[in-house]
């Protein structure tokens, strides 16, 4: 009986060690992951001191570069061609004639319009003579009149047609693509493509800027261009055109005039890049990384860290300067504020700062 007894206390004695180790570990367990969600509850973020530094006011614009001059010529009457007198990659001046077509029939056409043009010529002369004599009434010659002024726009008509049958440049420039070959057969109906003409002498850059950077521009800028084809060259050009509107993204459309240089180095299509130079000295600005901004530059709200707290802040954004931004009212030197990681944040969120 003693031994039972002996073997219940041990019994007993061990479930509550048990019991206490179980207990212990518990709670540490729960300390642990009590720090971990209080870890996971920090947003993960990159952040910009705020400071104020000397700031040129230049600012660069990139776009592509597009002929000044374009066009698709298209046939304007129905015909064979007969004969092609030039080739892609050609110079052509305007007037200068670059395809014919078979005029068999506008030929023939032609000589009968001038064959009524004479005859009608010829009867209103008579006519003319024979009522100063009184031999046909005024009526008479009035008509003989109408005659001959229809049979000679009748014939002037036929000439143009006649004309046609030759295909002219209607524009100085390259054959950049050429959509007929001998014995291609053209019609005005749907109108055939013959060939697309492009002069590059003069190019046109169109670029982007914003409200800011619009406002110190004017028509007849000098401005200076540059290619990542040719970066050692510099290129002078003109500002011949600012929206009066702002586009989707709120940005200006300006439009840039370049004169190309003897060789044509620049393309239609190439990339360029425009140094909009400023007359004003270089500033001291307080600046911030556009980045910083919550949604965009117009929103004027900013993250600030405050011991490890990001807190939601209202300013007052001035000019933009590239990637950095003016800031008019609300930072300090030497603020914090957020650059990376605002989509996950709330005024109070706890932040861990990465360097």
């Amino acid at each position: 009986m003693k031994n039972y007894i002996k073997y219940g206390i041990i019994l007993i004695v061990s479930l509550a060690l048990i019991a206490f180790v179980l207990l212990k570990n518990k709670a540490e367990n729960e300390e642990k992951i009590a720090i971990v969600a209080k870890k996971n509850a920090s947003v993960t973020v990159k952040v910009e001191t705020v400071k104020t530094e000397e700031i040129s006011l230049d600012f660069v614009a990139n776009g592509n570069f597009q002929a000044k001059q374009e066009i698709t010529l298209t046939a304007e009457k129905t015909g064979r061609v007969t004969s092609i007198l030039v080739k892609e990659g050609d110079r052509v001046s305007v007037g200068q004639t670059l395809a014919i077509m078979r005029g068999d029939a506008i030929n023939a056409n032609a000589q009968a319009a001038n064959a009524a043009y004479q005859n009608a010529k010829a009867d209103y002369s008579r006519f003319e003579n024979a009522y100063k004599t009184g031999g046909v009434t005024k009526q008479q010659l009035d008509q003989s009149k109408v005659m001959l002024a229809n049979a000679e726009a009748n014939y002037k008509q036929a000439q143009i047609n006649v004309g046609d049958t030759r295909i002219k440049a209607p524009i100085s420039g390259i054959i950049n693509k050429k959509f007929i070959e001998v014995g291609s057969m053209l019609t005005s109906m749907p109108a055939t493509n013959l060939f697309e003409i492009v002069n590059t002498n003069t190019l046109k850059l169109i670029v982007t800027v914003n409200e800011s950077q619009v406002a110190n521009l004017q028509v007849g800028n000098t401005i200076s261009v540059s290619s990542s084809v040719y970066p050692d060259k510099i290129f002078s050009g003109k500002i011949t055109f600012i929206a009066a509107k702002a586009d989707a993204t709120l940005n200006f459309p300006v439009e840039i005039e370049i004169s190309n240089n003897t060789d044509n180095d620049l393309k239609a299509g190439m990339y360029g890049t425009a140094t909009f130079q400023s007359n004003q000295q270089k500033q001291n600005l307080m600046v911030i990384p556009r980045t910083a901004f919550v949604g965009s530059v117009n929103s004027n709200q900013v993250f600030v860290v405050e011991n490890k707290i990001a807190k939601l802040k209202k300013i007052t954004a001035g000019r933009i300067l590239g990637d950095l931004v003016e800031i008019v009212s609300g930072l300090s030197d030497g603020d914090t504020v957020v650059t990376t990681g605002q989509i996950n944040l709330q005024d109070g969120t706890s932040v861990e700062v990465i360097k």
